[in-house]
């Protein structure tokens, strides 16, 4: 587990498996992509060309680069044409069953010196990696939305793993321009095991102190420093995201304090997820 990545997977090419793709390619890495259909490779695609399009707009890329990055990208609906790669990195749907389903193919198709990685933000690696013949290789590797912007990548270490697969983890992350941090496989890892409870405590205040959420992201951007107000940073995460790890964190560690706020539950069953659906605690065009 000590090879040189030099080739990336990325399973599941939606907003977070696309950003992944993309710094993996700005990176330099041969990038294969999976998705189940067609349609959402070549949107995936589409997605990836328009970010990368808007940096060489901005001065910070040239188009030849550009076009040399998109040349290393090729996407496919088959998990079997991973086989090659040094590091698969998994952005699936936060469904445990469905994580380990494909952990235990990916197991079955890749080197077994590859690394298997997983994006979860909120599930266990352990158990994830316990549907594989070779645990030791299985690591999570947790990135921030929006991926490309955002320099964080918790590399989470199970019982298991091997140190060779976590140090060649956190190099990659080091040339890809990211700024990794080394955990252990611990619900919330570093940054939700402390933001979720924060956040909860914010929308908590929405009805206990009769605030909008106008005022208190104002109140939290000037007077406490933070680069975003918490009902914005809600709606950017996806209040479906947000409670799930909410639930998460809450089904492992039992603080009332992690659990989900019920006007973030409501919003959830009316649709209201934030940004993604065009409103949540702010309306979006």
């Amino acid at each position: 587990m000590g090879r040189e990545i030099t080739s990336v997977g990325v399973v599941g090419l939606g907003t977070m498996g696309a950003g992944i793709a993309q710094i993996a390619l700005l990176a330099g890495s041969e990038v294969v992509g999976r998705e189940v259909g067609d349609e959402l490779n070549e949107r995936a695609r589409g997605r990836i060309e328009h970010f990368l399009g808007r940096a060489v707009e901005k001065g910070k890329l040239a188009a030849a680069e550009r076009d040399a990055a998109l040349g290393r990208l090729r996407t496919t609906t088959e998990v079997g044409e991973l086989a090659d790669c040094d590091l698969v990195i998994e952005a699936i749907v936060e469904e445990l069953d469905a994580k380990r389903e494909l952990f235990a193919e990916l197991d079955r198709v890749c080197a077994p010196d590859a690394i298997l990685a997983t994006n979860t933000s909120a599930l266990s690696v352990t158990e994830i990696a316990e549907a594989t013949e070779r645990p030791e290789r299985v690591i999570g590797m947790h990135f921030f939305n929006p991926a490309p912007l955002l320099p964080l990548v918790e590399i989470v270490r199970t019982g298991r793993s091997k140190e060779s697969a976590v140090d060649a983890a956190y190099a990659w992350a080091e040339r890809a321009g990211k700024q990794p941090v080394r955990c252990n496989d611990t619900p919330g890892f570093i940054v939700n095991r402390i933001l979720i409870p924060l956040l909860n405590d914010c929308v908590s205040v929405l009805d206990g102190a009769g605030v909008s959420p106008e005022d208190l992201d104002k109140a939290m951007t000037n007077g406490a420093g933070w680069p975003m107000g918490p009902c914005a940073l809600i709606d950017l995460i996806g209040i479906d995201i947000h409670v799930h790890a909410s639930e998460a964190l809450w089904g492992k560690l039992g603080e009332p304090r992690m659990g989900p706020p019920e006007r973030l539950v409501a919003m959830q069953a009316d649709g209201k997820l934030g940004r993604k659906s065009g409103e949540g605690f702010y309306r979006y065009e």
